[in-house]
């Protein structure tokens, strides 16, 4: 909390509006992390919601992604929506206000009355349903509302429901502004420059907050790498909260720098351009993943060709699920496939898919991937084969209903710990099996709840930074994935995102682990904590091109598809 701010004192709610395709999410992100910077309280939170086991988000999956239901009339869809309002006002919004945190609003009430007159919702309707969510909200009112405009909208909107989203939008900004102050921040430079109007609006209504530099520094490597020896890189990022006065090292503005380089090659080879697509000899001549873990080969097979391909039934999803990633590699899968045809739980032979691997193995086939190593169980374990022992673990979860309580799961978090009570699973891997299931219709977590960070992540980590000033590196990933839009922006890159969806948790997390490997090349004086000097996998291209598509709830494939 600010000096300027009693500790008695109510949260000020701050509202962010906008049509689609504005970035008004996006700034709303970047200015929560810009206030928790200059030592205010404050969380960003969204309408309707979309925290996992909400109501908002099961109108939220309702009404973009499930394929089950008719089309909704236009008043019912907004009263949905009003609902949802509602749930998050008493439930969240609220008991943080009074807690003293400051809530950064991405929507409020006007999107009801604009988004429902563009579909041609009743206009009485819409008034009496948003004067019940006005009774919710009591006294509270907007320290300030900014709508945020955008000429160049990226969504596929129509442009005709945009100009009308856009009037509609001004015009409910001119009556309300009686109410409350409400302000137009254009949003068609950087992003710094969006952020700093509204940090000015800011500071006229009383808040002490500093302006974002928009200036990148340019330093050198080796002007980098000269301070880093002498004044502990000085000319590093600012600190992230007085609490928290983490130092980062060179290899920081290296982790955004690799981000964005690696996100570039992987468009260029989605349009088909031509080899080389980098003119990074590191990035050329080695293995990478991709910045997002869901544009990798392994990742997209696993959505298109075994989650949703087959029975869609809770206890065969896990299974066809549990069953690719345990060795992880697509030559396995359709080994396996060629042998039994569909994989199904319900026609599952233990011996018959131990026999079918193991003759594999004794033809001197790899049926695991090298992307990370699997527990063989040790001398404990009561097959001799390891493959053997992790077909055993599969129908060991089947049979103690593990499917239904992890798509029951109350968090990301309780799911993991589900998945991590079985032999042999320790953190890395239930993070990961917990991120694969995740992809399937259920269960629906965020992908922004939980995050656990694998041995390359912790070495990738501590050579970016010098101190993590008391936090703890699963702590210093989540400041990393709120902070993303303001460090591209400060060392002047134009991420390019997926479509709309910035880097999650568990991106930010195999990013650290990325770097790692790359700097044992680019800074070979930080030695991290896994010593390791040499990146083994020399980069081959893959011929055989996949098609691009990713879990339904995300709702890109649409994106997609209109952009190709």
């Amino acid at each position: 909390m600010c000096a300027d701010q009693s500790p008695h004192e109510l949260g000020r709610l701050v509202v962010v509006e906008g049509p689609d395709g504005s970035g008004k999410s996006t700034v709303a992100r970047a200015l929560t992390a810009h206030l928790i910077q200059a030592g205010y309280a404050a969380e960003s939170l969204s309408f309707p919601g979309s925290e996992p086991g909400t109501l908002g988000a099961q109108i939220y999956e309702m009404h973009h992604q499930s394929r089950d239901v008719l089309p909704i009339h236009p008043v019912s869809l907004q009263v949905l929506h009003v609902a949802a309002h509602i749930d998050a006002i008493e439930g969240r919004i609220l008991p943080k206000l009074r807690l003293g945190i400051n809530v950064v609003l991405d929507r409020y009430w006007w999107s009801t009355w604009v988004y429902g007159i563009a579909a041609g919702a009743d206009r009485a309707s819409l008034r009496a349903m948003i004067e019940l969510e006005k009774l919710h909200w009591r006294a509270v009112r907007p320290a300030v509302a900014f709508l945020v405009a955008r000429r160049d909208g990226r969504q596929p909107l129509d442009p005709k429901i945009r100009r009308r989203l856009t009037t509609e939008y001004k015009r409910l900004g001119e009556t309300e502004r009686n109410a409350y102050p409400v302000r137009i921040v254009t949003n068609n430079k950087s992003l710094s420059e969006c952020v700093n109007s509204m940090i000015s609006h800011l500071r006229s209504t009383g808040w002490s907050i500093p302006a974002i530099s928009t200036q990148p520094r340019k330093v050198s490597a080796r002007q980098g790498q000269l301070q880093f020896l002498k004044a502990g890189y000085a000319e590093g990022p600012t600190v992230f909260s007085r609490l928290t006065p983490a130092k980062p090292t060179i290899v920081y503005d290296t982790y955004w720098r690799f981000a964005y380089e690696r996100q570039n090659i992987f468009f260029a080879r989605w349009q088909n351009k031509p080899w080389p697509w980098t003119e990074d000899m590191i990035l050329r001549d080695y293995k990478f993943t991709n910045a997002y873990r869901a544009s990798d080969r392994v990742s997209q097979y696993l959505m298109h060709d075994v989650i949703y391909k087959g029975d869609m039934s809770c206890d065969e999803v896990f299974f066809r699920t549990l069953l690719f990633k345990t060795f992880n590699r697509i030559e396995t899968w359709e080994l396996l496939r060629r042998e039994f045809g569909e994989l199904t739980y319900r026609e599952f032979s233990l011996e018959r898919y131990d026999h079918i691997l193991a003759a594999a193995m004794n033809r001197g086939e790899r049926i695991y991937s090298a992307a990370y190593i699997m527990p063989s169980g040790g001398r404990s374990a009561p097959t001799g084969h390891k493959h053997s022992m992790h077909l055993r673990l599969i129908e060991e979860m089947m049979k103690a209903h593990l499917p239904e309580k992890i798509a029951s799961a109350p968090s990301m978090g309780k799911a993991f710990e589900l998945l991590r009570s079985f032999p042999t699973i320790g953190d890395f891997l239930a993070y990961q099996y917990v991120t694969d299931l995740n992809y399937a219709p259920h269960p629906i977590f965020s992908e922004m709840e939980f995050v656990v960070p694998g041995p390359g992540a912790l070495s990738g980590i501590h050579k970016c930074f010098s101190d993590l000033g008391g936090l703890t590196e699963a702590e210093m990933i989540r400041v990393v994935a709120d902070r993303q839009a303001l460090e591209f922006d400060r060392l002047g890159l134009k991420f390019k995102d997926l479509w709309g969806r910035p880097l999650q948790l568990i991106d930010c997390q195999n990013l650290f682990c990325e770097v790692d490997k790359y700097s044992r090349i680019k800074h070979p004086e930080f030695n991290g904590t896994s010593k390791r000097q040499r990146i083994k996998q020399r980069f081959r291209p893959n011929s055989t091109k996949l098609p691009l598509w990713y879990s339904p709830k995300w709702g890109l494939n649409e994106l997609i598809s209109a952009e190709h």
